[in-house]
């Protein structure tokens, strides 16, 4: 079986999460191994099997993807409490670059004018990991709406 047979897919569920979550948070290493973490605002998928990022202002990152392509993105609906983690092969896509407009369409789209996006950063979906609170361990008769509630709470916010 090759590594190709191997990979997982975003399903509907992943999906949903993906547009319910306001940021996610992109993990890449940089020539020497040393880490870094940072939150990424404009993102989405494409298909089943891609999640792309705009390169607004991600030097760090789009310079670690070219010594190192493999990542991790992680993103959290903090109301529900919960999220997923996505493990991949990532690749830069500059805007000169056929596939820009094309893997790019949707995050133009929500970056409009005031956010110009320099590169797309789009990456192979390989492993899908789902993520709980430790709350869904500890006290699994909660329901979702008890956790939004306490979500809320926490944060001092209301839904519209």
């Amino acid at each position: 079986m090759s590594s190709a047979d191997k990979r997982q897919h975003l399903n509907e569920t992943v999906k949903n999460e993906i547009k319910n979550s306001v940021l996610c948070w992109l993990a890449t290493v940089d020539a020497g191994g040393t880490p870094n973490v940072t939150p990424k605002e404009i993102f989405s998928y494409v298909g089943n099997d891609r999640i792309v990022i705009a390169d607004i202002a991600s030097s760090n990152s789009v310079r670690n993807i070219r010594a190192q392509p493999r990542v991790c993105v992680s993103f959290v609906d903090v109301f529900r409490q919960r999220g997923f983690k996505i493990i991949g092969t990532a690749t830069v896509i500059a805007p000169e670059e056929e596939n820009f407009a094309i893997l790019g369409a949707e995050l133009l789209q929500m970056a409009g004018k005031d956010y110009p996006i320099r590169n797309v950063i789009s990456i192979e979906v390989e492993k899908v990991s789902r993520i709980w609170a430790p709350s869904y361990a500890l006290f699994p008769e909660r329901t979702e709406e008890e956790r939004m509630e306490s979500g809320y709470a926490i944060y001092g916010v209301r839904p519209l």
